[in-house]
């Protein structure tokens, strides 16, 4: 099978990347910059800015391509640039949406497809959100074939799990160094509400199963792992694994909503929700599916390839500056 990835060398796709090459598919990678460790293991790179005009465009031109999968989709330009490029293109086109775009506050647990897509609180779950809902029109109006993936909190080898309040654009390191020096975390309410984090492995193995899968277009399915956890026993096994104690203070969302309302928005739409999940329909069409990667497991996986990579071991010093503001303003009035 022949398999174009957009943005093949993000967490997720590089995990997909492998996994592909691995069972034999033929893998093209259009980004910028290339990945010289996915190239080595047969990967061809197209060299491309995607959101350049008809870039895109010019780039495939010419490529046989079975499988189209779009890892940095995320408003409506990039949604119509996608069709525009691959209708009547590709067998499958596979749009890697969000769990995020799911009912929030939610009243179902666990969370499964039927659940409804609301959520007013992130405008990133709602760019999703309108591009799921035009890759369908899309689908019904001309047989556009396309599959969406949603992944929730997802980690791997170069990312690791992130804290409530430090999102996706901080550094990842700037919570493991925390812990390191005996550094306060803030978890938001009690810490005690369920969370999904899944290893980007795992979820490869669902893309590729659904990749090629004619039964799967038109529908879309949730890959996460099996094994909620509290955010206080996210936080403890960093502890465990880094051999520290770790603090936690934890914070209402409504007194962090006073100091940055911006990330009191952002947990309200995602994390302070009970994230456990339902993979009934992705293991009906994916049999083997079976995620079986530990937070500890995946975590150690990860600590140790920054141990191996210090260059990567970056720190946020506005957001720890802000941290330590926020507790110390807690501290005040608790």
């Amino acid at each position: 099978m022949k398999i174009l990835c957009i943005g093949g060398s993000g967490n997720i796709s590089t995990s997909v990347v492998r996994l592909a090459l691995s069972r034999g598919h033929e893998v093209t990678i259009v980004n910028r910059s290339g990945d010289a460790a996915l190239e080595a293991l047969g990967a061809r790179h197209i060299a491309c800015d995607v959101r350049s005009g008809s870039a895109l465009a010019d780039a495939v031109r010419g490529l046989d391509i079975d499988v189209a999968m779009d890892f940095i989709c995320f408003t409506m330009d990039d949604a119509k640039r996608d069709f525009e490029v691959f209708n009547g293109r590709v067998r499958q086109f596979i749009f890697i949406s969000s769990c995020t775009v799911y009912q929030k506050p939610c009243f179902t647990t666990p969370v499964t497809e039927d659940v409804p897509l609301k959520n007013p609180y992130s405008e990133y779950a709602r760019n999703k959100m309108a591009c799921e809902f035009y890759f369908l029109e899309r689908y019904r109006e001309d047989d556009f074939p396309v599959t969406i993936v949603r992944p929730s909190h997802t980690y791997g080898e170069t990312k690791l799990v992130v804290g409530p309040l430090m999102g996706w654009q901080v550094p990842h390191w700037t919570l493991a160094q925390r812990i390191l020096d005996g550094r306060p975390v803030v978890v938001h309410d009690t810490g005690r509400s369920l969370w999904t984090v899944t290893h980007s492995d795992d979820i490869a193995v669902g893309i590729c199963g659904l990749a090629g899968n004619i039964a799967a277009i038109g529908h879309a399915f949730h890959i996460t792992n099996e094994m909620p956890l509290t955010w206080n026993e996210i936080m403890e096994t960093y502890g465990w694994l880094l051999n520290r104690k770790v603090n936690i203070v934890h914070i209402p969302t409504e007194f962090i909503k006073k100091r940055d309302p911006e990330i009191a928005q952002n947990i309200y739409g995602d994390m302070s929700e009970n994230g456990v999940f339902d993979n009934s329909k992705i293991r009906r069409f994916v049999p083997e599916y079976a995620p079986h990667i530990t937070l500890r497991e995946g975590l150690s996986r990860s600590l140790k390839w920054y141990d191996a990579h210090p260059e990567a071991k970056m720190i946020d010093e506005e957001n720890d500056r802000w941290m330590d503001a926020l507790i110390a303003d807690w501290e005040k009035v608790k």
